[in-house]
């Protein structure tokens, strides 16, 4: 019999702070999400996401953004404008480490074709991945530039299906399936309430690693793996010579975003602790391993437009609206939570994946985790 899944909260596992409506990033008014699942014969398992700051009708308008890189072994397109500029006005997608070309051609012919008058001599598009290819033959051309538009024209608000779509439909975290995963946080600011989100695709982790609600599930389950290694059945996972990958290695995208008015700068800052949320799922991060963040505020809208000033036109102000400095930690704190979450909601929610050349990875066995950590003691 399949198991239902179900994300980490349904299964009554502890974890701080104040979820949204979803409890994903679309509670962030404005943004969208939007997933392409390829999955096809034995060989194919991947895909695209597209997540819109503003909606398709707000492309083209910036947020106010900033962007971290934990490790570099990936690729996230136009971050040097990003860094330049403080800002984003394009969608950002996110696939497999191969699919980056297509996709980037994808966001230019979809631009072209609704927002011509946003870049009509170039664009930079966002565009991050991580690889997919114990499951997916990723150089094969499943991916193709018309997914890319899909998946923006299927971005919308609301719940966000997570595990096994989109770009994670691939991939695999902690030695168990993984993929796609979102959590948000609301925060107060004063009289104020503010919502962070997060947005994760996870593809990371050595199995004895994983953590959850405090609990070392992987350090738990290293003697069964040894088991396995020994030829006994079981469902564990387990890293070998053969996979041809090392423990660890693997990638992780993680968007943040926020209403919240906040500087480019302080959008950096944000971004700067993901590692914090990623860390209390166990992971140490790894060499072999692209780990980029990316965060935004939706807040401050048209503040930060640029155009070209036309012959004589008058010089303009604008004015940006932040919360101070000294006032930003509960926005941090936010984002470790969410972040958090978003990763064990990937590992919930997705399934058991059988793809390239037989590779099997197992979904996590939703009995390990279900009512941590008060169903038992945490281990020394």
């Amino acid at each position: 019999m399949t198991e239902t899944r179900a994300r980490v909260r349904e299964l009554g596992v502890t974890l701080t702070g104040e979820p949204g409506r979803w409890n994903a990033i679309t509670d962030v008014p404005g943004v969208q999400v939007g997933h392409v699942t390829l999955v096809e014969g034995e060989d194919v398992r991947t895909g695209v996401t597209a997540l819109l700051p503003r909606g398709r009708e707000g492309v083209g308008l910036p947020c106010a953004a900033g962007w971290y890189a934990m490790n570099g072994n990936g690729e996230m397109t136009g971050t040097t404008w990003v860094e330049e500029s403080g800002s984003l006005a394009v969608p950002v997608l996110l696939t497999n480490t191969y699919a980056v070309g297509p996709v980037h051609r994808g966001v230019v012919e979809w631009v072209r074709g609704h927002r011509a008058d946003m870049a009509p001599e170039w664009l930079l598009p966002v565009v991050t991945e991580t690889w997919d290819g114990h499951l997916n033959d990723i150089h094969g051309p499943a991916v193709r530039p018309g997914h890319a538009a899909e998946a923006i024209e299927a971005a919308a608000s609301g719940p966000v299906a997570e595990g096994c779509v989109g770009g994670g439909t691939g991939m695999r975290c902690y030695g168990f399936k993984g993929g796609a995963g979102t959590a948000s946080r609301r925060v107060a600011y004063g009289e104020d309430r503010y919502t962070v989100g997060a947005y994760v695709q996870a593809n990371f982790g050595a199995p004895d690693e994983l953590v959850v609600a405090g609990v070392p599930v992987g350090r738990e389950r290293a003697a069964e793996r040894e088991a396995a290694r020994a030829g006994a059945a079981q469902e564990a996972p387990v890293a070998t010579e053969a996979d041809g990958i090392p423990p660890g290695a693997g990638s992780v995208v993680v968007i943040v975003a926020t209403d919240a008015p906040l500087l480019p700068g302080q959008c950096k800052a944000l971004a700067r602790r993901v590692p914090l949320g990623l860390a209390r799922t166990g992971t140490a991060g790894s060499h072999f391993s692209g780990d980029l963040f990316l965060a935004f505020s939706t807040a401050n809208e048209s503040a930060l437009t640029s155009t070209f000033p036309a012959k004589d036109a008058p010089a303009p102000y604008e004015t940006l609206r932040f919360v101070p400095w000294g006032r930003i930690d509960p926005f941090c704190t936010a984002v470790v939570e969410a972040v958090e979450e978003a990763v064990l909601n990937a590992l919930t929610t997705a399934t058991t994946t059988t793809g390239r050349a037989g590779h099997r990875v197992p979904a996590l066995p939703l009995d390990l985790v279900r009512g941590l950590p008060s169903s038992r003691r945490r281990q020394p």
